[in-house]
């Protein structure tokens, strides 16, 4: 099975598990028992920087999952020289299915880190975990659900008398949305082990994914071009791909956070509008699995679908984040009985390192 239809999903939620029983062990425990990240050598500072390479900030960033294209402005950042321009040294400490990145950064031993989706924030609030998502990259949740071409599916409405192959992970979460907003029923749900086999052998079933993926790697295995109903287009309104701090680390140091926040937007930009090959390059080289076929599908359905730059991202910048969508997702995970009503999601964002139109004029004229 290809690396990319790993269970990404599956992943944060063994990062939330681990990250609740780390907590309950309380942080000296976190303290000596967090593992070193093994790090992505950082691009070295040029002979023409100020005071050289000690002049900079030294800051590390998990992402939660292998190299990929969705976190393709991340290291493009950290090739072209952008996080060094805001005064960063940064290193990439990539995730995968035996990594917990989200631990390292509870722990003190990462300063940043990739959170999956506003989920995950909600739950960091309701077990008093001490992290704050500062920018949110991804405007729009990249899940979809693929169905066969003579299925005739056009709509999420018409996925509701299909088989759908959804993860455990999918059923507590996404899945309670569409029962409560749709009146989708678990009675036509299977179980989702990332093998698309069951979904490409019956013509009547659905499967989830990522937009930016599985679409490509099912028409790549079975020779057909599945339908993609992307559920963030009905209102599934999550955030995706958040920088998240630890709430304390953020209110002691809000310069380096804004600086790495702001070079983190200019480098999605540059991926996204502009030259990102030795971005991709660096991808390949950690992630061998990935190819340039894939790269390419990635990056053009994120600028297709406006995963990253779409929304209030088209006004305040990539990364933008507001009050209004939080309480919207808010509400209806309250509804789909995700999260308790009485949780003070406020705590999970904050608004102090965004919108403030970073890169605006990066993103090419229509």
């Amino acid at each position: 099975m290809s690396r990319a239809l790993l269970p990404r999903a599956l992943t944060a939620m063994l990062a939330g598990a681990l990250t609740m029983a780390l907590c309950a062990a309380g942080p000296a425990r976190a303290q000596t028992e967090a593992p070193k990240p093994a790090a992505v050598p950082t691009t070295p500072a040029s002979p023409g920087t100020p005071g050289g390479a000690s002049a900079l900030d030294k800051v590390s960033f998990g992402t939660n999952w292998v190299a990929e294209a969705e976190h393709g402005g991340f290291y493009q950042a950290l090739v072209d020289g952008t996080y060094k321009n805001y005064g960063l040294d940064v290193t990439i400490v990539p995730g995968g299915p035996n990594v917990n990145n989200r631990i390292l950064l509870i722990s003190g031993k990462l300063d940043f880190y990739m959170t999956a989706n506003t989920l995950q924030s909600f739950e960091a609030v309701a077990n008093n975990v001490p992290v704050v998502s500062v920018a949110a990259i991804f405007q729009k949740d990249p899940q979809v659900l693929l169905a066969h071409p003579e299925a005739k599916v056009t709509t999420l409405e018409d996925l509701k008398p299909l088989t759908l192959f959804v993860s455990k992970e999918g059923i507590s979460t996404y899945f309670q949305w569409l029962k409560s907003e749709f009146k989708f029923s678990e009675d036509k749900v299977r179980p989702y082990t990332y093998n698309a086999q069951p979904f490409i052998a019956d013509k009547a079933s659905a499967m989830q994914g990522y937009v930016t993926s599985e679409p490509f790697l099912v028409e790549q295995q079975a020779k057909f071009k599945p339908t993609a109903i992307l559920i963030a287009d009905y209102g599934f309104s999550a955030y995706s791909t958040l920088i998240e701090a630890r709430t304390a680390f953020a209110e002691r140091k809000p310069d380096l956070v804004q600086r790495f926040v702001d070079a983190s937007i200019v480098g999605w930009y540059n991926y996204l509008y502009g030259d990102n090959k030795a971005a991709n390059a660096m991808i390949k080289k950690l992630n061998p699995e990935m190819t340039d076929a894939l790269l390419d599908y990635s990056v053009a359905q994120m600028k297709k679908d406006g995963i990253v730059d779409s929304g209030d991202a088209l006004k305040d910048g990539i990364g933008a984040m507001s009050d209004e969508r939080m309480a919207d997702f808010f509400t209806k995970m309250v509804r789909a009985g995700v999260v308790r009503r009485d949780l003070d999601y406020r705590k999970a964002y904050t608004l102090r390192f965004v919108n403030k139109a970073v890169g605006l004029d990066l993103r090419p004229r229509q």
